[in-house]
């Protein structure tokens, strides 16, 4: 072989750039040697990109998780509670529209019949009365604020009127709430005109109730009552721990409005299903773009 044809002969090789050089056979092993380290550094970029993408995923992407997941169990919570509170309110509407229960002779039974109906034959004994508030007027089983025209714009805050009723048939008083009256005849609300007549009333059994956040305690020595504390309001009107609310019909003429038992229920719980569950498919997809689709293909 021609050693001159040997020193003549020229290669080319391709690089990272994509560019050609000639070079010749003695400089093409040099110049192959750099082109291999030049291919090999995009490899070690990549690695070094996957490797923290994993590491990401291992630390703060899990933690970042937690989002969806908590998410999606507060609107799995929240059906249960729809579901409760439907029950509630079927239940409570079944209690007040069924028939009226006379007073048993054992009054522990009443613990367990609250918004039920009762009805009882007497008197009232209004020099015993006495007012529990400030409350809202009620109106068709809501407060009159909710419900807005010109109820809403005149009710502002008023008193229920509670009165003892002597029973016609046993030796028993119970306490019976006549209605509500607005703040401006808290001082007169005892000069309207009163039934003397035994008669017959219907009304919806309350039990007691704890004394609600921010509200004061009652001063039963000053005739102050803020919520309804059966047991205390019972050795005041020297009756038995019994209440009922008289139902609306029973409104007397420039006196209380009766009706005051609220029968309908906050039920909000299907905005936040909503709310719970969008976000948890939101932070879902989000953590997925994030972490997921970066993830390298095997």
């Amino acid at each position: 072989m021609n050693i001159t044809k040997i020193f003549k002969v020229s290669g080319s090789v391709k690089c990272a750039s994509d560019k050609r050089v000639h070079v010749s056979l003695f400089n093409n092993i040099n110049i192959q040697t750099r082109c291999k380290s030049k291919l090999a550094r995009p490899k070690a970029i990549e690695m070094n990109k996957y490797k923290k993408t994993e590491e990401d995923i291992r630390f703060s992407g899990y933690c970042l998780l937690a989002i969806p997941i908590g998410t999606f169990l507060l609107g799995t919570w929240q059906v249960k509670r729809l579901k409760w509170k439907l029950n509630l309110i079927e239940s409570l509407k079944e209690r007040t529209s069924t028939e009226p229960i006379d007073l048993p002779s054992d009054l522990n039974e009443l613990k367990d019949k609250e918004y039920y109906r009762m009805k009882v034959r007497g008197k009232f004994l209004y020099e015993k009365e006495f007012l529990i508030g400030p409350r809202s007027l009620i109106l068709d089983g809501e407060a009159a604020s909710e419900k807005g025209g010109i109820f809403s714009r005149k009710a502002g805050s008023g008193y229920y009127v509670i009165t003892p009723f002597k029973l016609e048939d046993r030796d028993l008083t119970v306490m019976v709430n006549r209605g509500w009256i607005p703040r401006s005849e808290r001082s007169k609300f005892k000069m309207e005109n009163k039934i003397t007549d035994s008669i017959e009333i219907v009304g919806i059994i309350r039990t007691t109730e704890k004394r609600p956040s921010f509200v004061p305690d009652n001063s039963p020595a000053k005739g102050v009552w803020h919520y309804r504390d059966l047991d205390a309001m019972a050795k005041v009107a020297e009756a038995e721990p019994v209440y009922i609310e008289l139902l609306a019909e029973y409104s007397t003429p420039q006196g209380p409005i009766a009706g005051q038992t609220k029968v309908t229920l906050r039920n909000e719980h299907l905005s936040y299903i909503i709310t719970w569950y969008s976000l948890s498919v939101c932070t879902s997809y989000m953590w997925y773009r994030q972490f997921i689709q970066k993830l390298p293909l095997l």
